[in-house]
């Protein structure tokens, strides 16, 4: 029994795993500002165009669905010789190092921890580089089973939590969740759960102190690192200054754009 769930759950990961149909909504990140800027460390998100992308986007209402770790100079080269400078957490692959060119065509954004120690970047990078190899257990479909919907009907507050249903190892397909984990291991926070009470102080009876506490790293999604204040967000393309003087305009659409709202004006009247 156990060998016929781990076939199917292979095949469910790699049906999941395969792109999606349709567009890509976003333009591709500049893999040349990416090399420039990318410290060890630092959270890439990625838009992915995976069929299991979908369901992620839409149950954590972000535009990221993947997040990767930069690693710096691993000395980890592929099957290709390129140089392994980020690590994932893959449904279909387990936890691996990859070249950053095969992120080329993806909207990416690079997410810096802020005020990270040197010494604590590279425990975090060990830590998951600890991980390389680890292989999920495919045997619970019911774990992948619950990404074969792009638009599940799940209420909004319940949303996050799917993202962490069950208990083995495929819910650690939000590979988040390891990156979170690294984090965690050096006390860096993410978004943590903060509440106050009364200090301890003699000359100050009305002082208050904040109490951090740690989520549960299968709650995490790639969002959270796009929207903690712990973090720095960095856009690649941003690198290149824009000079919106210099665009051209479409005359034809902004004449036909002008005609079609004066008209719509027109039947409202």
């Amino acid at each position: 029994m156990n060998r016929l769930s781990r076939g199917l759950g292979f095949l469910l990961a790699r049906y999941l795993n395969a792109q999606a149909r349709g567009p890509y909504p976003h333009p591709a990140a500049d893999l040349t500002a990416m090399s420039q800027l990318l410290q060890p460390a630092d959270v890439v998100l990625v838009e992915g165009n995976r069929r299991i992308s979908g369901a992620i986007k839409y149950l954590t209402q972000s535009t990221w669905s993947h997040a990767a770790l930069c690693v710096g100079e691993s000395g980890v080269v592929d099957d290709k010789g390129r140089a392994c400078a980020l690590a994932e957490a893959d449904t279909e692959h387990g936890v691996r190092v990859f070249a950053l060119e095969d992120l080329a065509g993806f909207h990416l954004r690079i997410c810096r921890p802020v005020g990270l120690s040197p010494e604590d970047a590279r425990r975090v990078v060990d830590y998951v580089l600890a991980r390389l190899g680890d292989r999920y257990d495919l045997k619970n479909v019911f774990d992948l089973a619950r990404y074969l919907l792009p638009t599940p009907p799940v209420p909004t507050p319940w949303r996050r939590r799917m993202l962490a249903l069950g208990s083995s190892d495929p819910t650690r397909a939000i590979c988040s969740t390891l990156i979170a984990q690294a984090f965690q291991s050096v006390g860096f926070p993410i978004l943590p759960i903060i509440d106050t009470e009364v200090a301890d102080a003699p000359d100050c009876r009305d002082c208050m102190r904040e109490i951090y506490h740690i989520r549960h790293h299968s709650l995490f999604v790639p969002r959270d690192f796009d929207v903690s204040p712990y973090f720095a967000v960095i856009k690649p393309n941003l690198s290149h200054v824009v000079d919106y003087r210099a665009l051209v305009w479409a005359e034809h659409a902004a004449t036909t754009d002008q005609s079609k709202t004066a008209s719509l004006g027109a039947r409202r009247q």
